[in-house]
């Protein structure tokens, strides 16, 4: 049947053209269907300038400006403060504060293993120049070793302080005040850093709670000078433009950086460094994202993880996202205070997030903040998915298993189509005799041959599309489920049993391909043979070269096919021996 020989070299199509853009993005090569970040690399002169080099936003206004410009001049009067880094362990994080600017400079995770180095943890804030680092080599688990890796330059932190005058910026001594570093069995922790210059005083109290990964962020500005003062408030987060280094093809692991900004308004807005980098220079150029707000929040995404600063609600503040330096940039929200009288004080709060990109946490941190998670086109599909799998994992206690369950619940839902389409497929072969002879004699009448085609189909009562739409369903939920697996940080690390320890990998003993290509093998030889002889060769072709592009999926996502087809063997037997009539056999 021509429509089904055509919806079978879609699918085909399809996943070689996944297939070919997952191998151009692991050889570090620009991706077809995603936006690449720039691969511009640091100089070493800048990667040992990172976290002191002026990142401040750019001033809106000529006297903020000025006042930016002449902030190192005016620290070169004030104390000088020594370097000290302040550690805050929790029991999710452990956080490197430098009394240098207050500045957030490292943030581990002590929760989730390095995708490269199982023995370390992620971290997400950091700054190094260039180095390198030792992975596992081998072929799927055979001829193990190790080999050193180059790792570009990092830079990555969190930056907060004054704008408007010559205030404590990121670049201001800080004191740290007494105080625990480590829960210790408490609920939270407040770690408070205090700068002043010029008569003006800025208190950062940084709040850690157990079981959290939000650190809430306060800002005290005292003002001791003789005149009134209208600072602005900067919470800024700055990064490396340069591409990350890439896991395994089809791995699940391929990562990437991009800043992203949500309003109301707009909601979410993800951007790239190509395109600040574009802006660069240019007075007229216009950032393609909301620039002033009273919600919302701004962040810094990665594969599976994700840093925002949120400020309070219904409070103003400009969004900016500028190139800092070479290779470094920023996105930031700016709020202005207001005015503050000599004696008087203001607060602002925020909050900062830094951690996984699991549904659960986002819902509940700010609104809109669940769509940092990509599932590309597929999100219509992929999120009520993912809603259905929780709601079994919640039960089971497993991933591996929750895809089994779901994969059978999906298989129970199909049946009455699948049966359907069986029973089309059997008719078609019936027929074939018939639509061959009016072929034959309509061959030079295209026209006369649809309308006695259409009126054979009606006459046997036959579907031509029948046998086409469980493949047809199948399919946005195949790539819905890859996806899935592609953004859920849940899914990253979660063992199944045995040899599968990671379902977002794949096989490493190539075990569930193989046994796809022999349960593919069966379902096709139970399955009808198609009328058309090229189509029949074809279908026994297609699982070896799917099995093939399966040795690159997740495991999660060759598992999902491999119960799919044992259950397909099973309803292909109930369909031969107690649906289709014996003649249509």
């Amino acid at each position: 049947m021509d429509i089904k020989r055509t919806v079978l070299w879609v699918i085909f199509s399809m996943s070689l053209l996944l297939l070919w853009d997952n191998w151009m993005r692991h050889n570090g090569k620009q991706s077809m269907f995603f936006p690449s970040t720039t691969a511009q690399q640091a100089s070493k002169n800048a990667s040992a300038s990172a976290t002191t080099a002026a990142t401040l936003p750019a001033a809106t206004t000529a006297n903020a400006a000025s006042s930016v410009a002449s902030a190192g001049a005016d620290a070169a009067v004030a104390p000088v403060i020594k370097s000290e880094i302040i550690t805050i362990t929790t029991d999710l994080l452990k956080v490197d504060i430098d009394t240098i600017g207050g500045e957030i400079k490292r943030l581990e995770l002590l929760k989730y293993a390095d995708s490269h180095d199982a023995k370390k943890n992620v971290v997400l804030f950091d700054s190094h120049g260039d180095m390198t680092r030792t992975e596992e080599t081998g072929f799927f688990g055979l001829f193990k070793g190790t080999k050193e890796v180059p790792v570009p330059a990092r830079t990555y932190a969190a930056q907060t302080g004054l704008l408007g005058g010559n205030y404590p910026n990121h670049k201001s001594g800080f004191v740290a005040l007494p105080g625990p570093r480590s829960l210790d069995g408490a609920n939270e922790l407040n770690l408070v850093l205090e700068s002043e210059q010029a008569g003006v005083k800025l208190t950062k109290t940084l709040t850690f709670k157990k079981g959290s990964y939000v650190i809430d962020v306060k800002h005290t500005v005292a003002n001791s000078s003789a005149a009134a003062i209208t600072p602005s408030l900067y919470l800024q987060l700055i990064h490396d433009g340069t591409k990350p280094t890439s896991g395994g093809m089809f791995s699940g692991q391929t990562e990437f950086y991009a800043p992203a900004v949500y309003t109301e308004a707009k909601h979410f807005q993800k951007l790239s460094f190509e395109d600040i980098e574009k802006r660069q220079g240019k007075a007229d150029a216009k950032p393609d994202h909301e620039i002033k707000a009273d919600n919302g929040w701004v962040s810094m995404i990665q594969h599976f993880f994700v840093s925002a600063f949120i400020p309070e609600d219904k409070v103003q503040r400009e969004i900016r996202t500028e190139r800092v330096r070479d290779n470094i940039y920023s996105i930031s929200s700016v709020i202005p205070l207001g005015s503050v009288a000599p004696g008087a004080s203001i607060t602002s709060n925020a909050r900062l997030y830094s951690g996984p990109q699991e549904s659960a946490i986002l819902e509940k941190v700010a609104p809109g903040m669940e769509l940092v998670k990509d599932y590309w086109y597929f999100a219509m599909i992929a999120k009520p998915m993912f809603w259905i799998m929780e709601l079994i994992h919640k039960v089971l206690g497993n991933w591996g298993w929750t895809i089994v369950v779901f994969t059978i619940a999906i298989k129970l839902a199909l049946f009455p189509l699948s049966a359907a389409g069986y029973r089309s497929m059997a008719k078609m072969k019936v027929v074939t005799p018939k639509m061959t002879a009016l072929k034959e004699k309509y061959k030079n009448e295209p026209q006369k041959l649809n309308m006695a085609m259409m009126e054979l189909y009606k006459t046997e009562k036959i579907n031509p599309l029948g046998g086409c739409l469980p493949i047809l369903i199948q399919m946005p939920i195949f790539l819905s489920l890859y996806w899935v697996l592609q953004a859920s940080v849940e899914m990253r690390g979660a063992p199944w049993m045995g040899w599968i320890m990671d379902l977002s990998k794949p096989d490493p003993y190539l075990v569930l391909p193989i046994l796809y290509a022999i349960s593919m093998y069966v379902t096709t030889k139970l399955s009808p043979a198609p009328a058309d002889p090229v189509q029949a060769k074809m279908m026994l072709f297609m699982p070896l070269l799917f099995s093939v592009m399966f040795l690159f999926f997740p495991s999660g996502l060759v598992l999902y096919w491999v119960v799919n087809n044992v259950l397909s063997i099973g309803q292909q037997w109930v369909i031969n021996n107690k649906i289709v009539p014996p003649e249509h056999r």
